[in-house]
């Protein structure tokens, strides 16, 4: 962790706070290390009526989110609706997880889109004290492996926190274009993925296992837990941890202890119920997780266009499903 932080403000008068808190980020290898220790939290972001960030309450919730036993924060990434938001906007998020965080966990923030467009993410979340960021696909294009590998060249080479790499859709490296830039990027530190071929992730983590943190990063992967564990992948994202963090961590745990008994009544009773409301319309995977936190009372605005919210119908049946789960409506 920031060993430096222990809750106090920015000397005033000194320094701004993100230089301060960009003093203190943490080494690239520690980062990824910390990560691969737990469950991490994607927060959603948080806008008013105004559809305009709120940073209070997304402090707020982040706070709520960091009284739980958490490994990483990863602000304004899928869940925290990154394609949604302007570079300024982003760098609004990442301040306001690095203040409320103050070096418990490290802070992880995302960042795609064209590489000229990335690398000035990285380096303002890096200039206000992230301690990583997470790659995210380009816009639009597809590219051969050497045009992929030197966009995720380029952003490692533009900041010295680290970089994990989140292969998903059209950025789906090989294990030989992840060992090159292995070798000669140091601060490369994570994988991600979100692909689900167990082939190739097996034959990258057979090759790279001791050199990268591998996180499972498919949607709800609470269905890919076990599956994923079992070559190599212990930790993942959790967008259910916005409104069933013990719920999460308890599912976690079971995964960790290998105990499919558990495993599959958590699925059958919740997940699957879950993902099938998801799927009722494109866009769902980050409604959902909104929608969730409006019934447990914790509001985080609507989403952004072009992803809608859910209908009432599929908000009443969400409802009754968390109820169902144990977890106090609101």
């Amino acid at each position: 962790m920031r060993t430096q932080s222990s809750g106090v403000a920015p000397p005033v008068g000194l320094l701004s706070s993100s230089a301060y808190y960009a003093r203190m980020s943490m080494k690239p290898t520690d980062m990824a290390a910390s990560l691969g220790r737990g469950l991490l939290s994607f927060p959603v972001t948080h806008f008013n009526e105004n559809d305009r960030f709120d940073p209070a309450a997304y402090r707020k919730h982040c706070g709520w989110l960091l009284e739980h036993d958490i490994a990483g924060l990863f602000a304004a990434g899928g869940t925290g609706e990154f394609f949604s938001l302007r570079p300024d906007e982003v760098f609004e998020v990442v301040s306001s997880a690095v203040a409320e965080t103050h070096g418990r966990v490290p802070v992880i923030v995302g960042c795609g889109g064209a590489t000229a467009t990335a690398i000035h993410i990285a380096r303002g979340a890096e200039e206000r004290g992230a301690d990583g960021i997470l790659l995210l696909p380009p816009y639009l294009v597809n590219s051969e492996q050497r045009g992929l590998a030197e966009h995720i060249e380029k952003v490692c080479r533009s900041v010295k926190i680290g970089v994990i790499v989140y292969n998903r859709d059209n950025a789906i490296v090989t294990d030989d274009t992840l060992a090159k830039l292995c070798d000669r990027n140091a601060n490369l530190v994570g994988f991600k993925d979100g692909v689900g071929d167990l082939e190739s992730l097996t034959r990258i983590h057979s090759r790279l296992g001791n050199r990268l943190t591998f996180i499972g990063g498919m949607p709800t992967h609470e269905t890919y837990a076990l599956p994923y564990q079992a070559v190599g992948v212990t930790t993942y994202s959790s967008a259910i941890f916005n409104f069933m963090p013990e719920w999460a961590l308890k599912f976690h745990k079971a995964v960790l202890a290998n105990d499919r008994t558990a495993v599959q009544a958590y699925l059958r009773d919740f997940v699957l119920p879950y993902i099938a409301i998801r799927n009722r319309e494109k866009g769902f995977a980050v409604s959902i997780v909104k929608a969730g936190c409006k019934l447990v009372g914790r509001p985080a605005g609507p989403v952004r266009a072009p992803l809608m919210d859910l209908k009432p119908a599929d908000l009443e049946d969400l409802r009754k499903l968390i109820e169902k789960a144990g977890a106090k409506i609101a």
